[in-house]
């Protein structure tokens, strides 16, 4: 006789996302046990490039016995090294004397503009046009593949102290995005050398399912026969899980992915992992 096993599925209780940015440093509660000149030094960075950190990971992913060394800390947290040091030191000259919130502001914009936010002219190059006209928001640096930046994406569930598209981040005049879904489809429509489309960010699972399908689902029509593969880059499998389990619209999102599934396409979340602790918890 066969044996059933009943394998007892974990109960996810729904969590609530909240989101720290600079201007709430001194209110995530674990910081408290950094020491003070750790901390300014993360105010400083946090000044010149984005910083943005949900309550999950902080409270989840990272071993706070363990800063300023845990893995998780490093990847989210600000650090001094993140600036150059000429860099580091005039906002931090700024920052410990009088200074008004415009001064901060204009310097940061200023030392930004020195680091080259759009390296290699990503603003300009591989940017498709028609009628002579470039399209915002899209890239298409390969015959086969086009990058799509939705607007709605612009942002991430945490932002990693890495990232290369911080730009997408300090506001509209280096942000490289469209919602012109109509756009969009009209390009993907007339060039039918292209097989893969690659809805990219930020993180476009920060977007409403609605949002997101309002860009994919005319993708199943016949016109677009020719693009096979629909790539979502994607760090929300571990910076918010419940993105997919418990969130309101969660269901929403599931079942539009088999939708584009069924109808044909290969749909494929590039998940974005640096450390193995951002596996470990139950969710």
């Amino acid at each position: 006789m066969q044996q059933v096993v009943n394998v007892q599925q974990p109960i996810i209780t729904p969590r609530k996302f909240k989101v720290y940015q600079h201007r709430q440093l001194d209110k995530i509660e674990a910081l408290k046990k950094v020491p003070a000149d750790m901390r300014f030094e993360m105010k400083v960075v946090a000044n010149v490039l984005p910083f943005r950190v949900n309550e999950y990971v902080f409270n989840e992913l990272i071993d706070w016995e363990n800063v300023p060394n845990d893995p998780l800390f490093q990847l989210t947290f600000p650090q001094k090294d993140m600036l150059e040091p000429s860099a580091y030191q005039r906002m931090a000259d700024l920052m410990s004397g009088k200074h008004t919130t415009n001064e901060v502001f204009d310097l940061a914009t200023q030392l930004r503009d020195e680091m080259n936010p759009h390296p290699a002219g990503q603003m300009q190059m591989n940017v498709p046009h028609v009628d002579g006209e470039p399209l915002p928001g899209m890239q298409h640096k390969y015959r086969e593949t086009v990058l799509f930046f939705p607007a709605q994406g612009q942002y991430c569930h945490s932002y990693c102290t890495f990232c290369f598209r911080w730009a997408q981040f300090v506001g509209k005049a280096t942000r490289f995005n469209s919602n012109d879904a109509d756009q969009l489809h009209r390009y993907l429509a007339q060039h039918k050398e292209v097989t893969d489309l690659l809805v990219t960010g930020g993180d476009p699972m920060v977007m409403r399912t609605r949002k997101l399908a309002h860009y994919l689902e005319d993708l199943l029509k016949p016109e677009f026969e020719h693009i096979k593969t629909i790539r979502i880059g994607t760090k929300s499998l571990t910076f918010w899980p419940y993105r997919f389990i418990t969130d309101p619209d969660a269901d929403d999102m599931l079942r539009l992915l088999e939708r584009l599934v069924a109808g044909g396409k290969h749909v494929s979340i590039m998940a974005h992992l640096n450390h193995p602790n951002e596996l470990r918890t139950e969710v």
